[in-house]
């Protein structure tokens, strides 16, 4: 998020710490007992918010306008408005990685959720909205106490996980960018106080403010000498359209988030922030976003200081904000904008565009509607935070996404009544390694060790490694302890040392002497044992998958601060594991391929073989939406209700075209919209569970197609459901599925097309063909 050095953000911090630990009045404008604000028409609740914004800015020296394009927005006391902190955090989580937010007061710490690549894996999409809620709830009552000097996060990271050594990839939902869509209207829903179905926004009154990024194509962070602050993505429009863009599209046009990141990096030489095309044609014009374009902290500068894109600092300044983006994470505006209107390059209207959009995002958040005790949201106090049905929530959220990867004789799970345990590994005693990072304090930490004590007295514990880097490993020491256990259990994978923001990873496998002490440990215990990763990105564990000793393997992400008790649930039984891979796991030969190649088709010609479920043809350790359960499950459409599709008579012109190999098409964007309503239809398949325990089910539906010709991608995820199924319970999910968005692809001119010849929808064995004629 930041580059460091940045000391003027650091004293900003310390600053308002002092302000905000004298007092928990929550900052505001347009106070009733300030004669001199309340007759300002920019304080007059009768006014629209664009009325009011436009009074406003036309109050403001040019020199008080530039101070309000930066994250850290001085007060300005003449008209009564405080100073404002565009930048806050809340990933999986209110947290204080940002300048917002201060545990200095009431209020300590805030719901740690699990991190995002453990939430998804759970594909349940109303869970994704109820913990969204609870951050929003929980953000803004960390402001009415006092403890907020912003309410805009900056969060969902939506970009897809394209690359499995990404160090961020455990921000993000995945790989599938339906997925990331989802998330982000579930997600950014919850968050701004709407309803789960949408819509449910009253006047445009947020209860704080949600902001995806970062927008476009970001997922290299610090690769082999290759830094995201300089990176120019070469994307084809192809990879665009239907990859790195539909999640910003799902994230502004369904979830209507009110805030967007602009990335660091460059996409096919132009600098994400300073893309006139990216930010006001495509977000603003075609997509109809209507709030505020942040930049990535120090985005700007870096436009001059090292992309080379802007020829003098002022003119970094004029692309950026003739571009459409609105404020910068930084001081790059602060210090360069009046040297960019003097020498002409700026005209003071554009600086006016972007303080409109500043403004109105502050109304829209009440921070101008008077003393906030008084309105909507202003009775939400410190009692919201860290409440129980929050942190039940956190259980909840880390049962529903921890995933089971292999189940040998039925091992898992453990008997209660066994005498005896050993617990190893880095991982079983840190409960800092669960929460992963953009993470505030916790309301609670419990070690995964702490929690299996709770079922077997006679635990052992070694560490096993003298880090997470397993640079030294008692193997002997953790071997002896493993001899006297009746069943073993290690905790091994990453932590933040080995996968984050500004590093990424360059192998697939564990580190150090991990698999080492595992092999050892596994052949000398008693009975074959149980292997639990933590780790966000995928690991190449092919040595665990084939060893008859190790028997259980879990994957558990970083599952947040009730991840140790979810994860004990599971190993004994009091849970059954339901969770799907969001992301594929790939053999450690695929570091091979450079991180820098961005390309999602396979090119068969040079050996390249793509990336993601939908296209990538090489070996795989596990599959993307792959997961066991400790009961089985049968599946069966029982009812759809299409199996001829007709292009001619979608097509608005009532013909089709052809493309080079003769095939017949209909650009979506030369569909009619009602005949893309009138031709989506239902598939409803019913899930039996045929095992001996109750279970949360993912029923995942898939689209494919024989012909992968012109980059086509072999499956496509179409819907995802999560169902709770009592042992020989029946139940049946419905799925919508749209024509003119499922059984599109992309051309290599970034169009969407739906072209002739079979589809297959398909879920588990189970399949349905379906016939898109001229």
């Amino acid at each position: 998020m930041r580059l460091s050095g940045s000391l003027h953000l650091l004293l900003c911090l310390t600053l308002t710490s002092l302000i905000l630990t004298e007092s928990t009045q929550p900052p505001f404008a347009c106070d009733s007992s300030k004669p001199a604000t309340k007759s300002y028409p920019f304080c007059k609740l009768t006014l629209p918010i664009p009325a009011r914004v436009k009074d406003l800015v036309s109050r403001l020296t040019l020199d008080e306008k530039i101070s309000q394009l930066v994250n850290t927005a001085p007060a300005i006391p003449r008209l009564g408005i405080p100073a404002y902190e565009w930048w806050s955090e809340a990933l999986h989580g209110v947290s204080n990685a940002g300048y917002g937010i201060f545990f200095n007061g009431t209020i300590k710490s805030a719901t740690s959720f699990p991190q995002v690549i453990l939430t998804a894996a759970s594909f349940d999409a109303r869970l994704w909205y109820r913990i969204g809620q609870a951050i929003g709830l929980e953000a803004r009552a960390v402001y009415n106490q006092g403890q907020a000097n912003g309410m805009t996060f900056w969060a969902p990271n939506i970009n897809v996980f394209r690359d499995p050594r990404w160090g961020r990839g455990q921000e993000t939902p995945g790989e599938d960018p339906l997925v990331s869509g989802k998330y982000a209207i579930s997600y950014v829903r919850g968050v701004q106080g709407d309803t789960f179905q949408g819509g449910g926004i009253k006047d445009g009154h947020l209860q704080a403010s949600a902001c995806c990024k970062h927008f476009t194509a970001y997922d290299l962070d610090h690769w082999k000498g290759v830094s995201r602050f300089g990176y120019d993505a070469k994307v084809t429009k192809q990879d665009l359209a239907d990859t790195y863009q539909p999640p910003f599209q799902s994230c502004i046009q369904h979830a209507q988030a009110s805030g967007i990141m602009c990335a660091y990096n460059r996409v096919n030489g132009v600098p994400n922030c300073a893309d006139y095309n990216l930010l006001s044609n495509i977000a603003r014009n075609q997509w109809g976003f209507q709030g505020y374009i942040t930049s990535d902290c120090d985005a700007v500068s870096i436009i001059y200081d090292v992309h080379k894109y802007a020829k003098t600092p002022e003119d970094a300044v004029a692309e950026v904000l003739k571009a459409g983006m609105d404020v910068n994470c930084g001081s790059y505006l602060k210090n360069h904008t009046k040297s960019a209107v003097q020498k002409k390059k700026l005209l003071e209207s554009d600086i006016d565009r972007a303080l409109t959009n500043l403004f109105t995002m502050r109304m829209r958040l009440g921070l101008f509607n008077g003393n906030p005790g008084s309105l909507p949201y202003g009775s939400i106090g410190p009692d919201q935070v860290c409440s129980k049905p929050h942190q039940d929530l956190a259980l909840e959220a880390a049962r529903s996404g921890i995933v089971l990867l292999k189940n040998s004789a039925k091992l898992l799970p453990l008997k209660k009544t066994i005498s005896s345990l050993a617990v190893i590994g880095p991982n079983a005693n840190s409960a800092y390694t669960l929460v992963g990072n953009y993470a505030g304090p916790p309301c609670k930490s419990v070690e995964p060790l702490k929690a299996l004590q709770t079922y077997v007295k006679n635990t052992m514990y070694h560490k096993g490694c003298n880090f997470v880097n397993c640079t030294t490993a008692s193997i002997n020491e953790a071997v002896e302890i493993a001899k006297k256990a009746d069943y073993v259990v290690l905790f091994m994978g990453l932590d933040q040392t080995e996968e984050r923001e500004d590093f990424d990873r360059v192998d697939l496998v564990l580190p150090g002497q991990q698999q080492a002490l595992i092999t050892a440990v596994a052949k000398a215990a008693k009975k074959p044992v149980v292997l639990v990763l933590i780790c966000g990105g995928p690991v190449d564990i092919s040595f665990a998958k084939r060893d008859l000793k190790i028997g259980g393997i879990l994957w558990g992400g970083y599952p947040g601060e009730s991840g140790g008790i979810a994860l004990a649930e599971i190993i004994f039984g009091d849970h059954n594991p339901g969770g799907k891979l969001p992301m594929t796991w790939y053999p450690k030969e695929f570091i091979k391929i450079p991180m820098t190649d961005m390309r999602m088709r396979p090119d068969p010609s040079s050996g390249y073989p793509g990336r993601t479920y939908r296209f990538y043809t090489g070996r795989k350790v596990y599959r993307f939406g792959y997961g066991l359960s400790y009961t089985t499950y049968s599946y069966e459409f029982t009812s759809v209700k299409l199996n001829k599709l007709f292009l001619t008579q979608m097509s608005s012109t009532g013909s089709t075209l052809q493309n080079s190999d003769s095939v017949h098409y209909t650009s979506v964007t030369e569909t009619r919209t009602e005949s893309c309503e009138k031709a989506k239809f239902s598939a409803t398949v019913r899930v039996q569970n045929r095992g001996e325990m109750d279970g949360k089910h993912v029923v995942l539906l898939f689209v494919k197609q024989n012909d992968v010709a012109n980059g086509k991608p072999m499956k496509q995820l179409v819907g995802f459901e999560s169902v709770e199924t009592k042992v020989g319970e029946r139940s049946e999910v419905e799925f919508v599925v749209s024509p003119c968005e499922h059984f599109t692809t992309a051309n290599e001119e970034g169009l969407m097309v739906i072209e002739e010849g079979i589809r297959y929808l398909y879920v588990g064995d189970q399949q349905y063909p379906i016939s898109v004629l001229r």
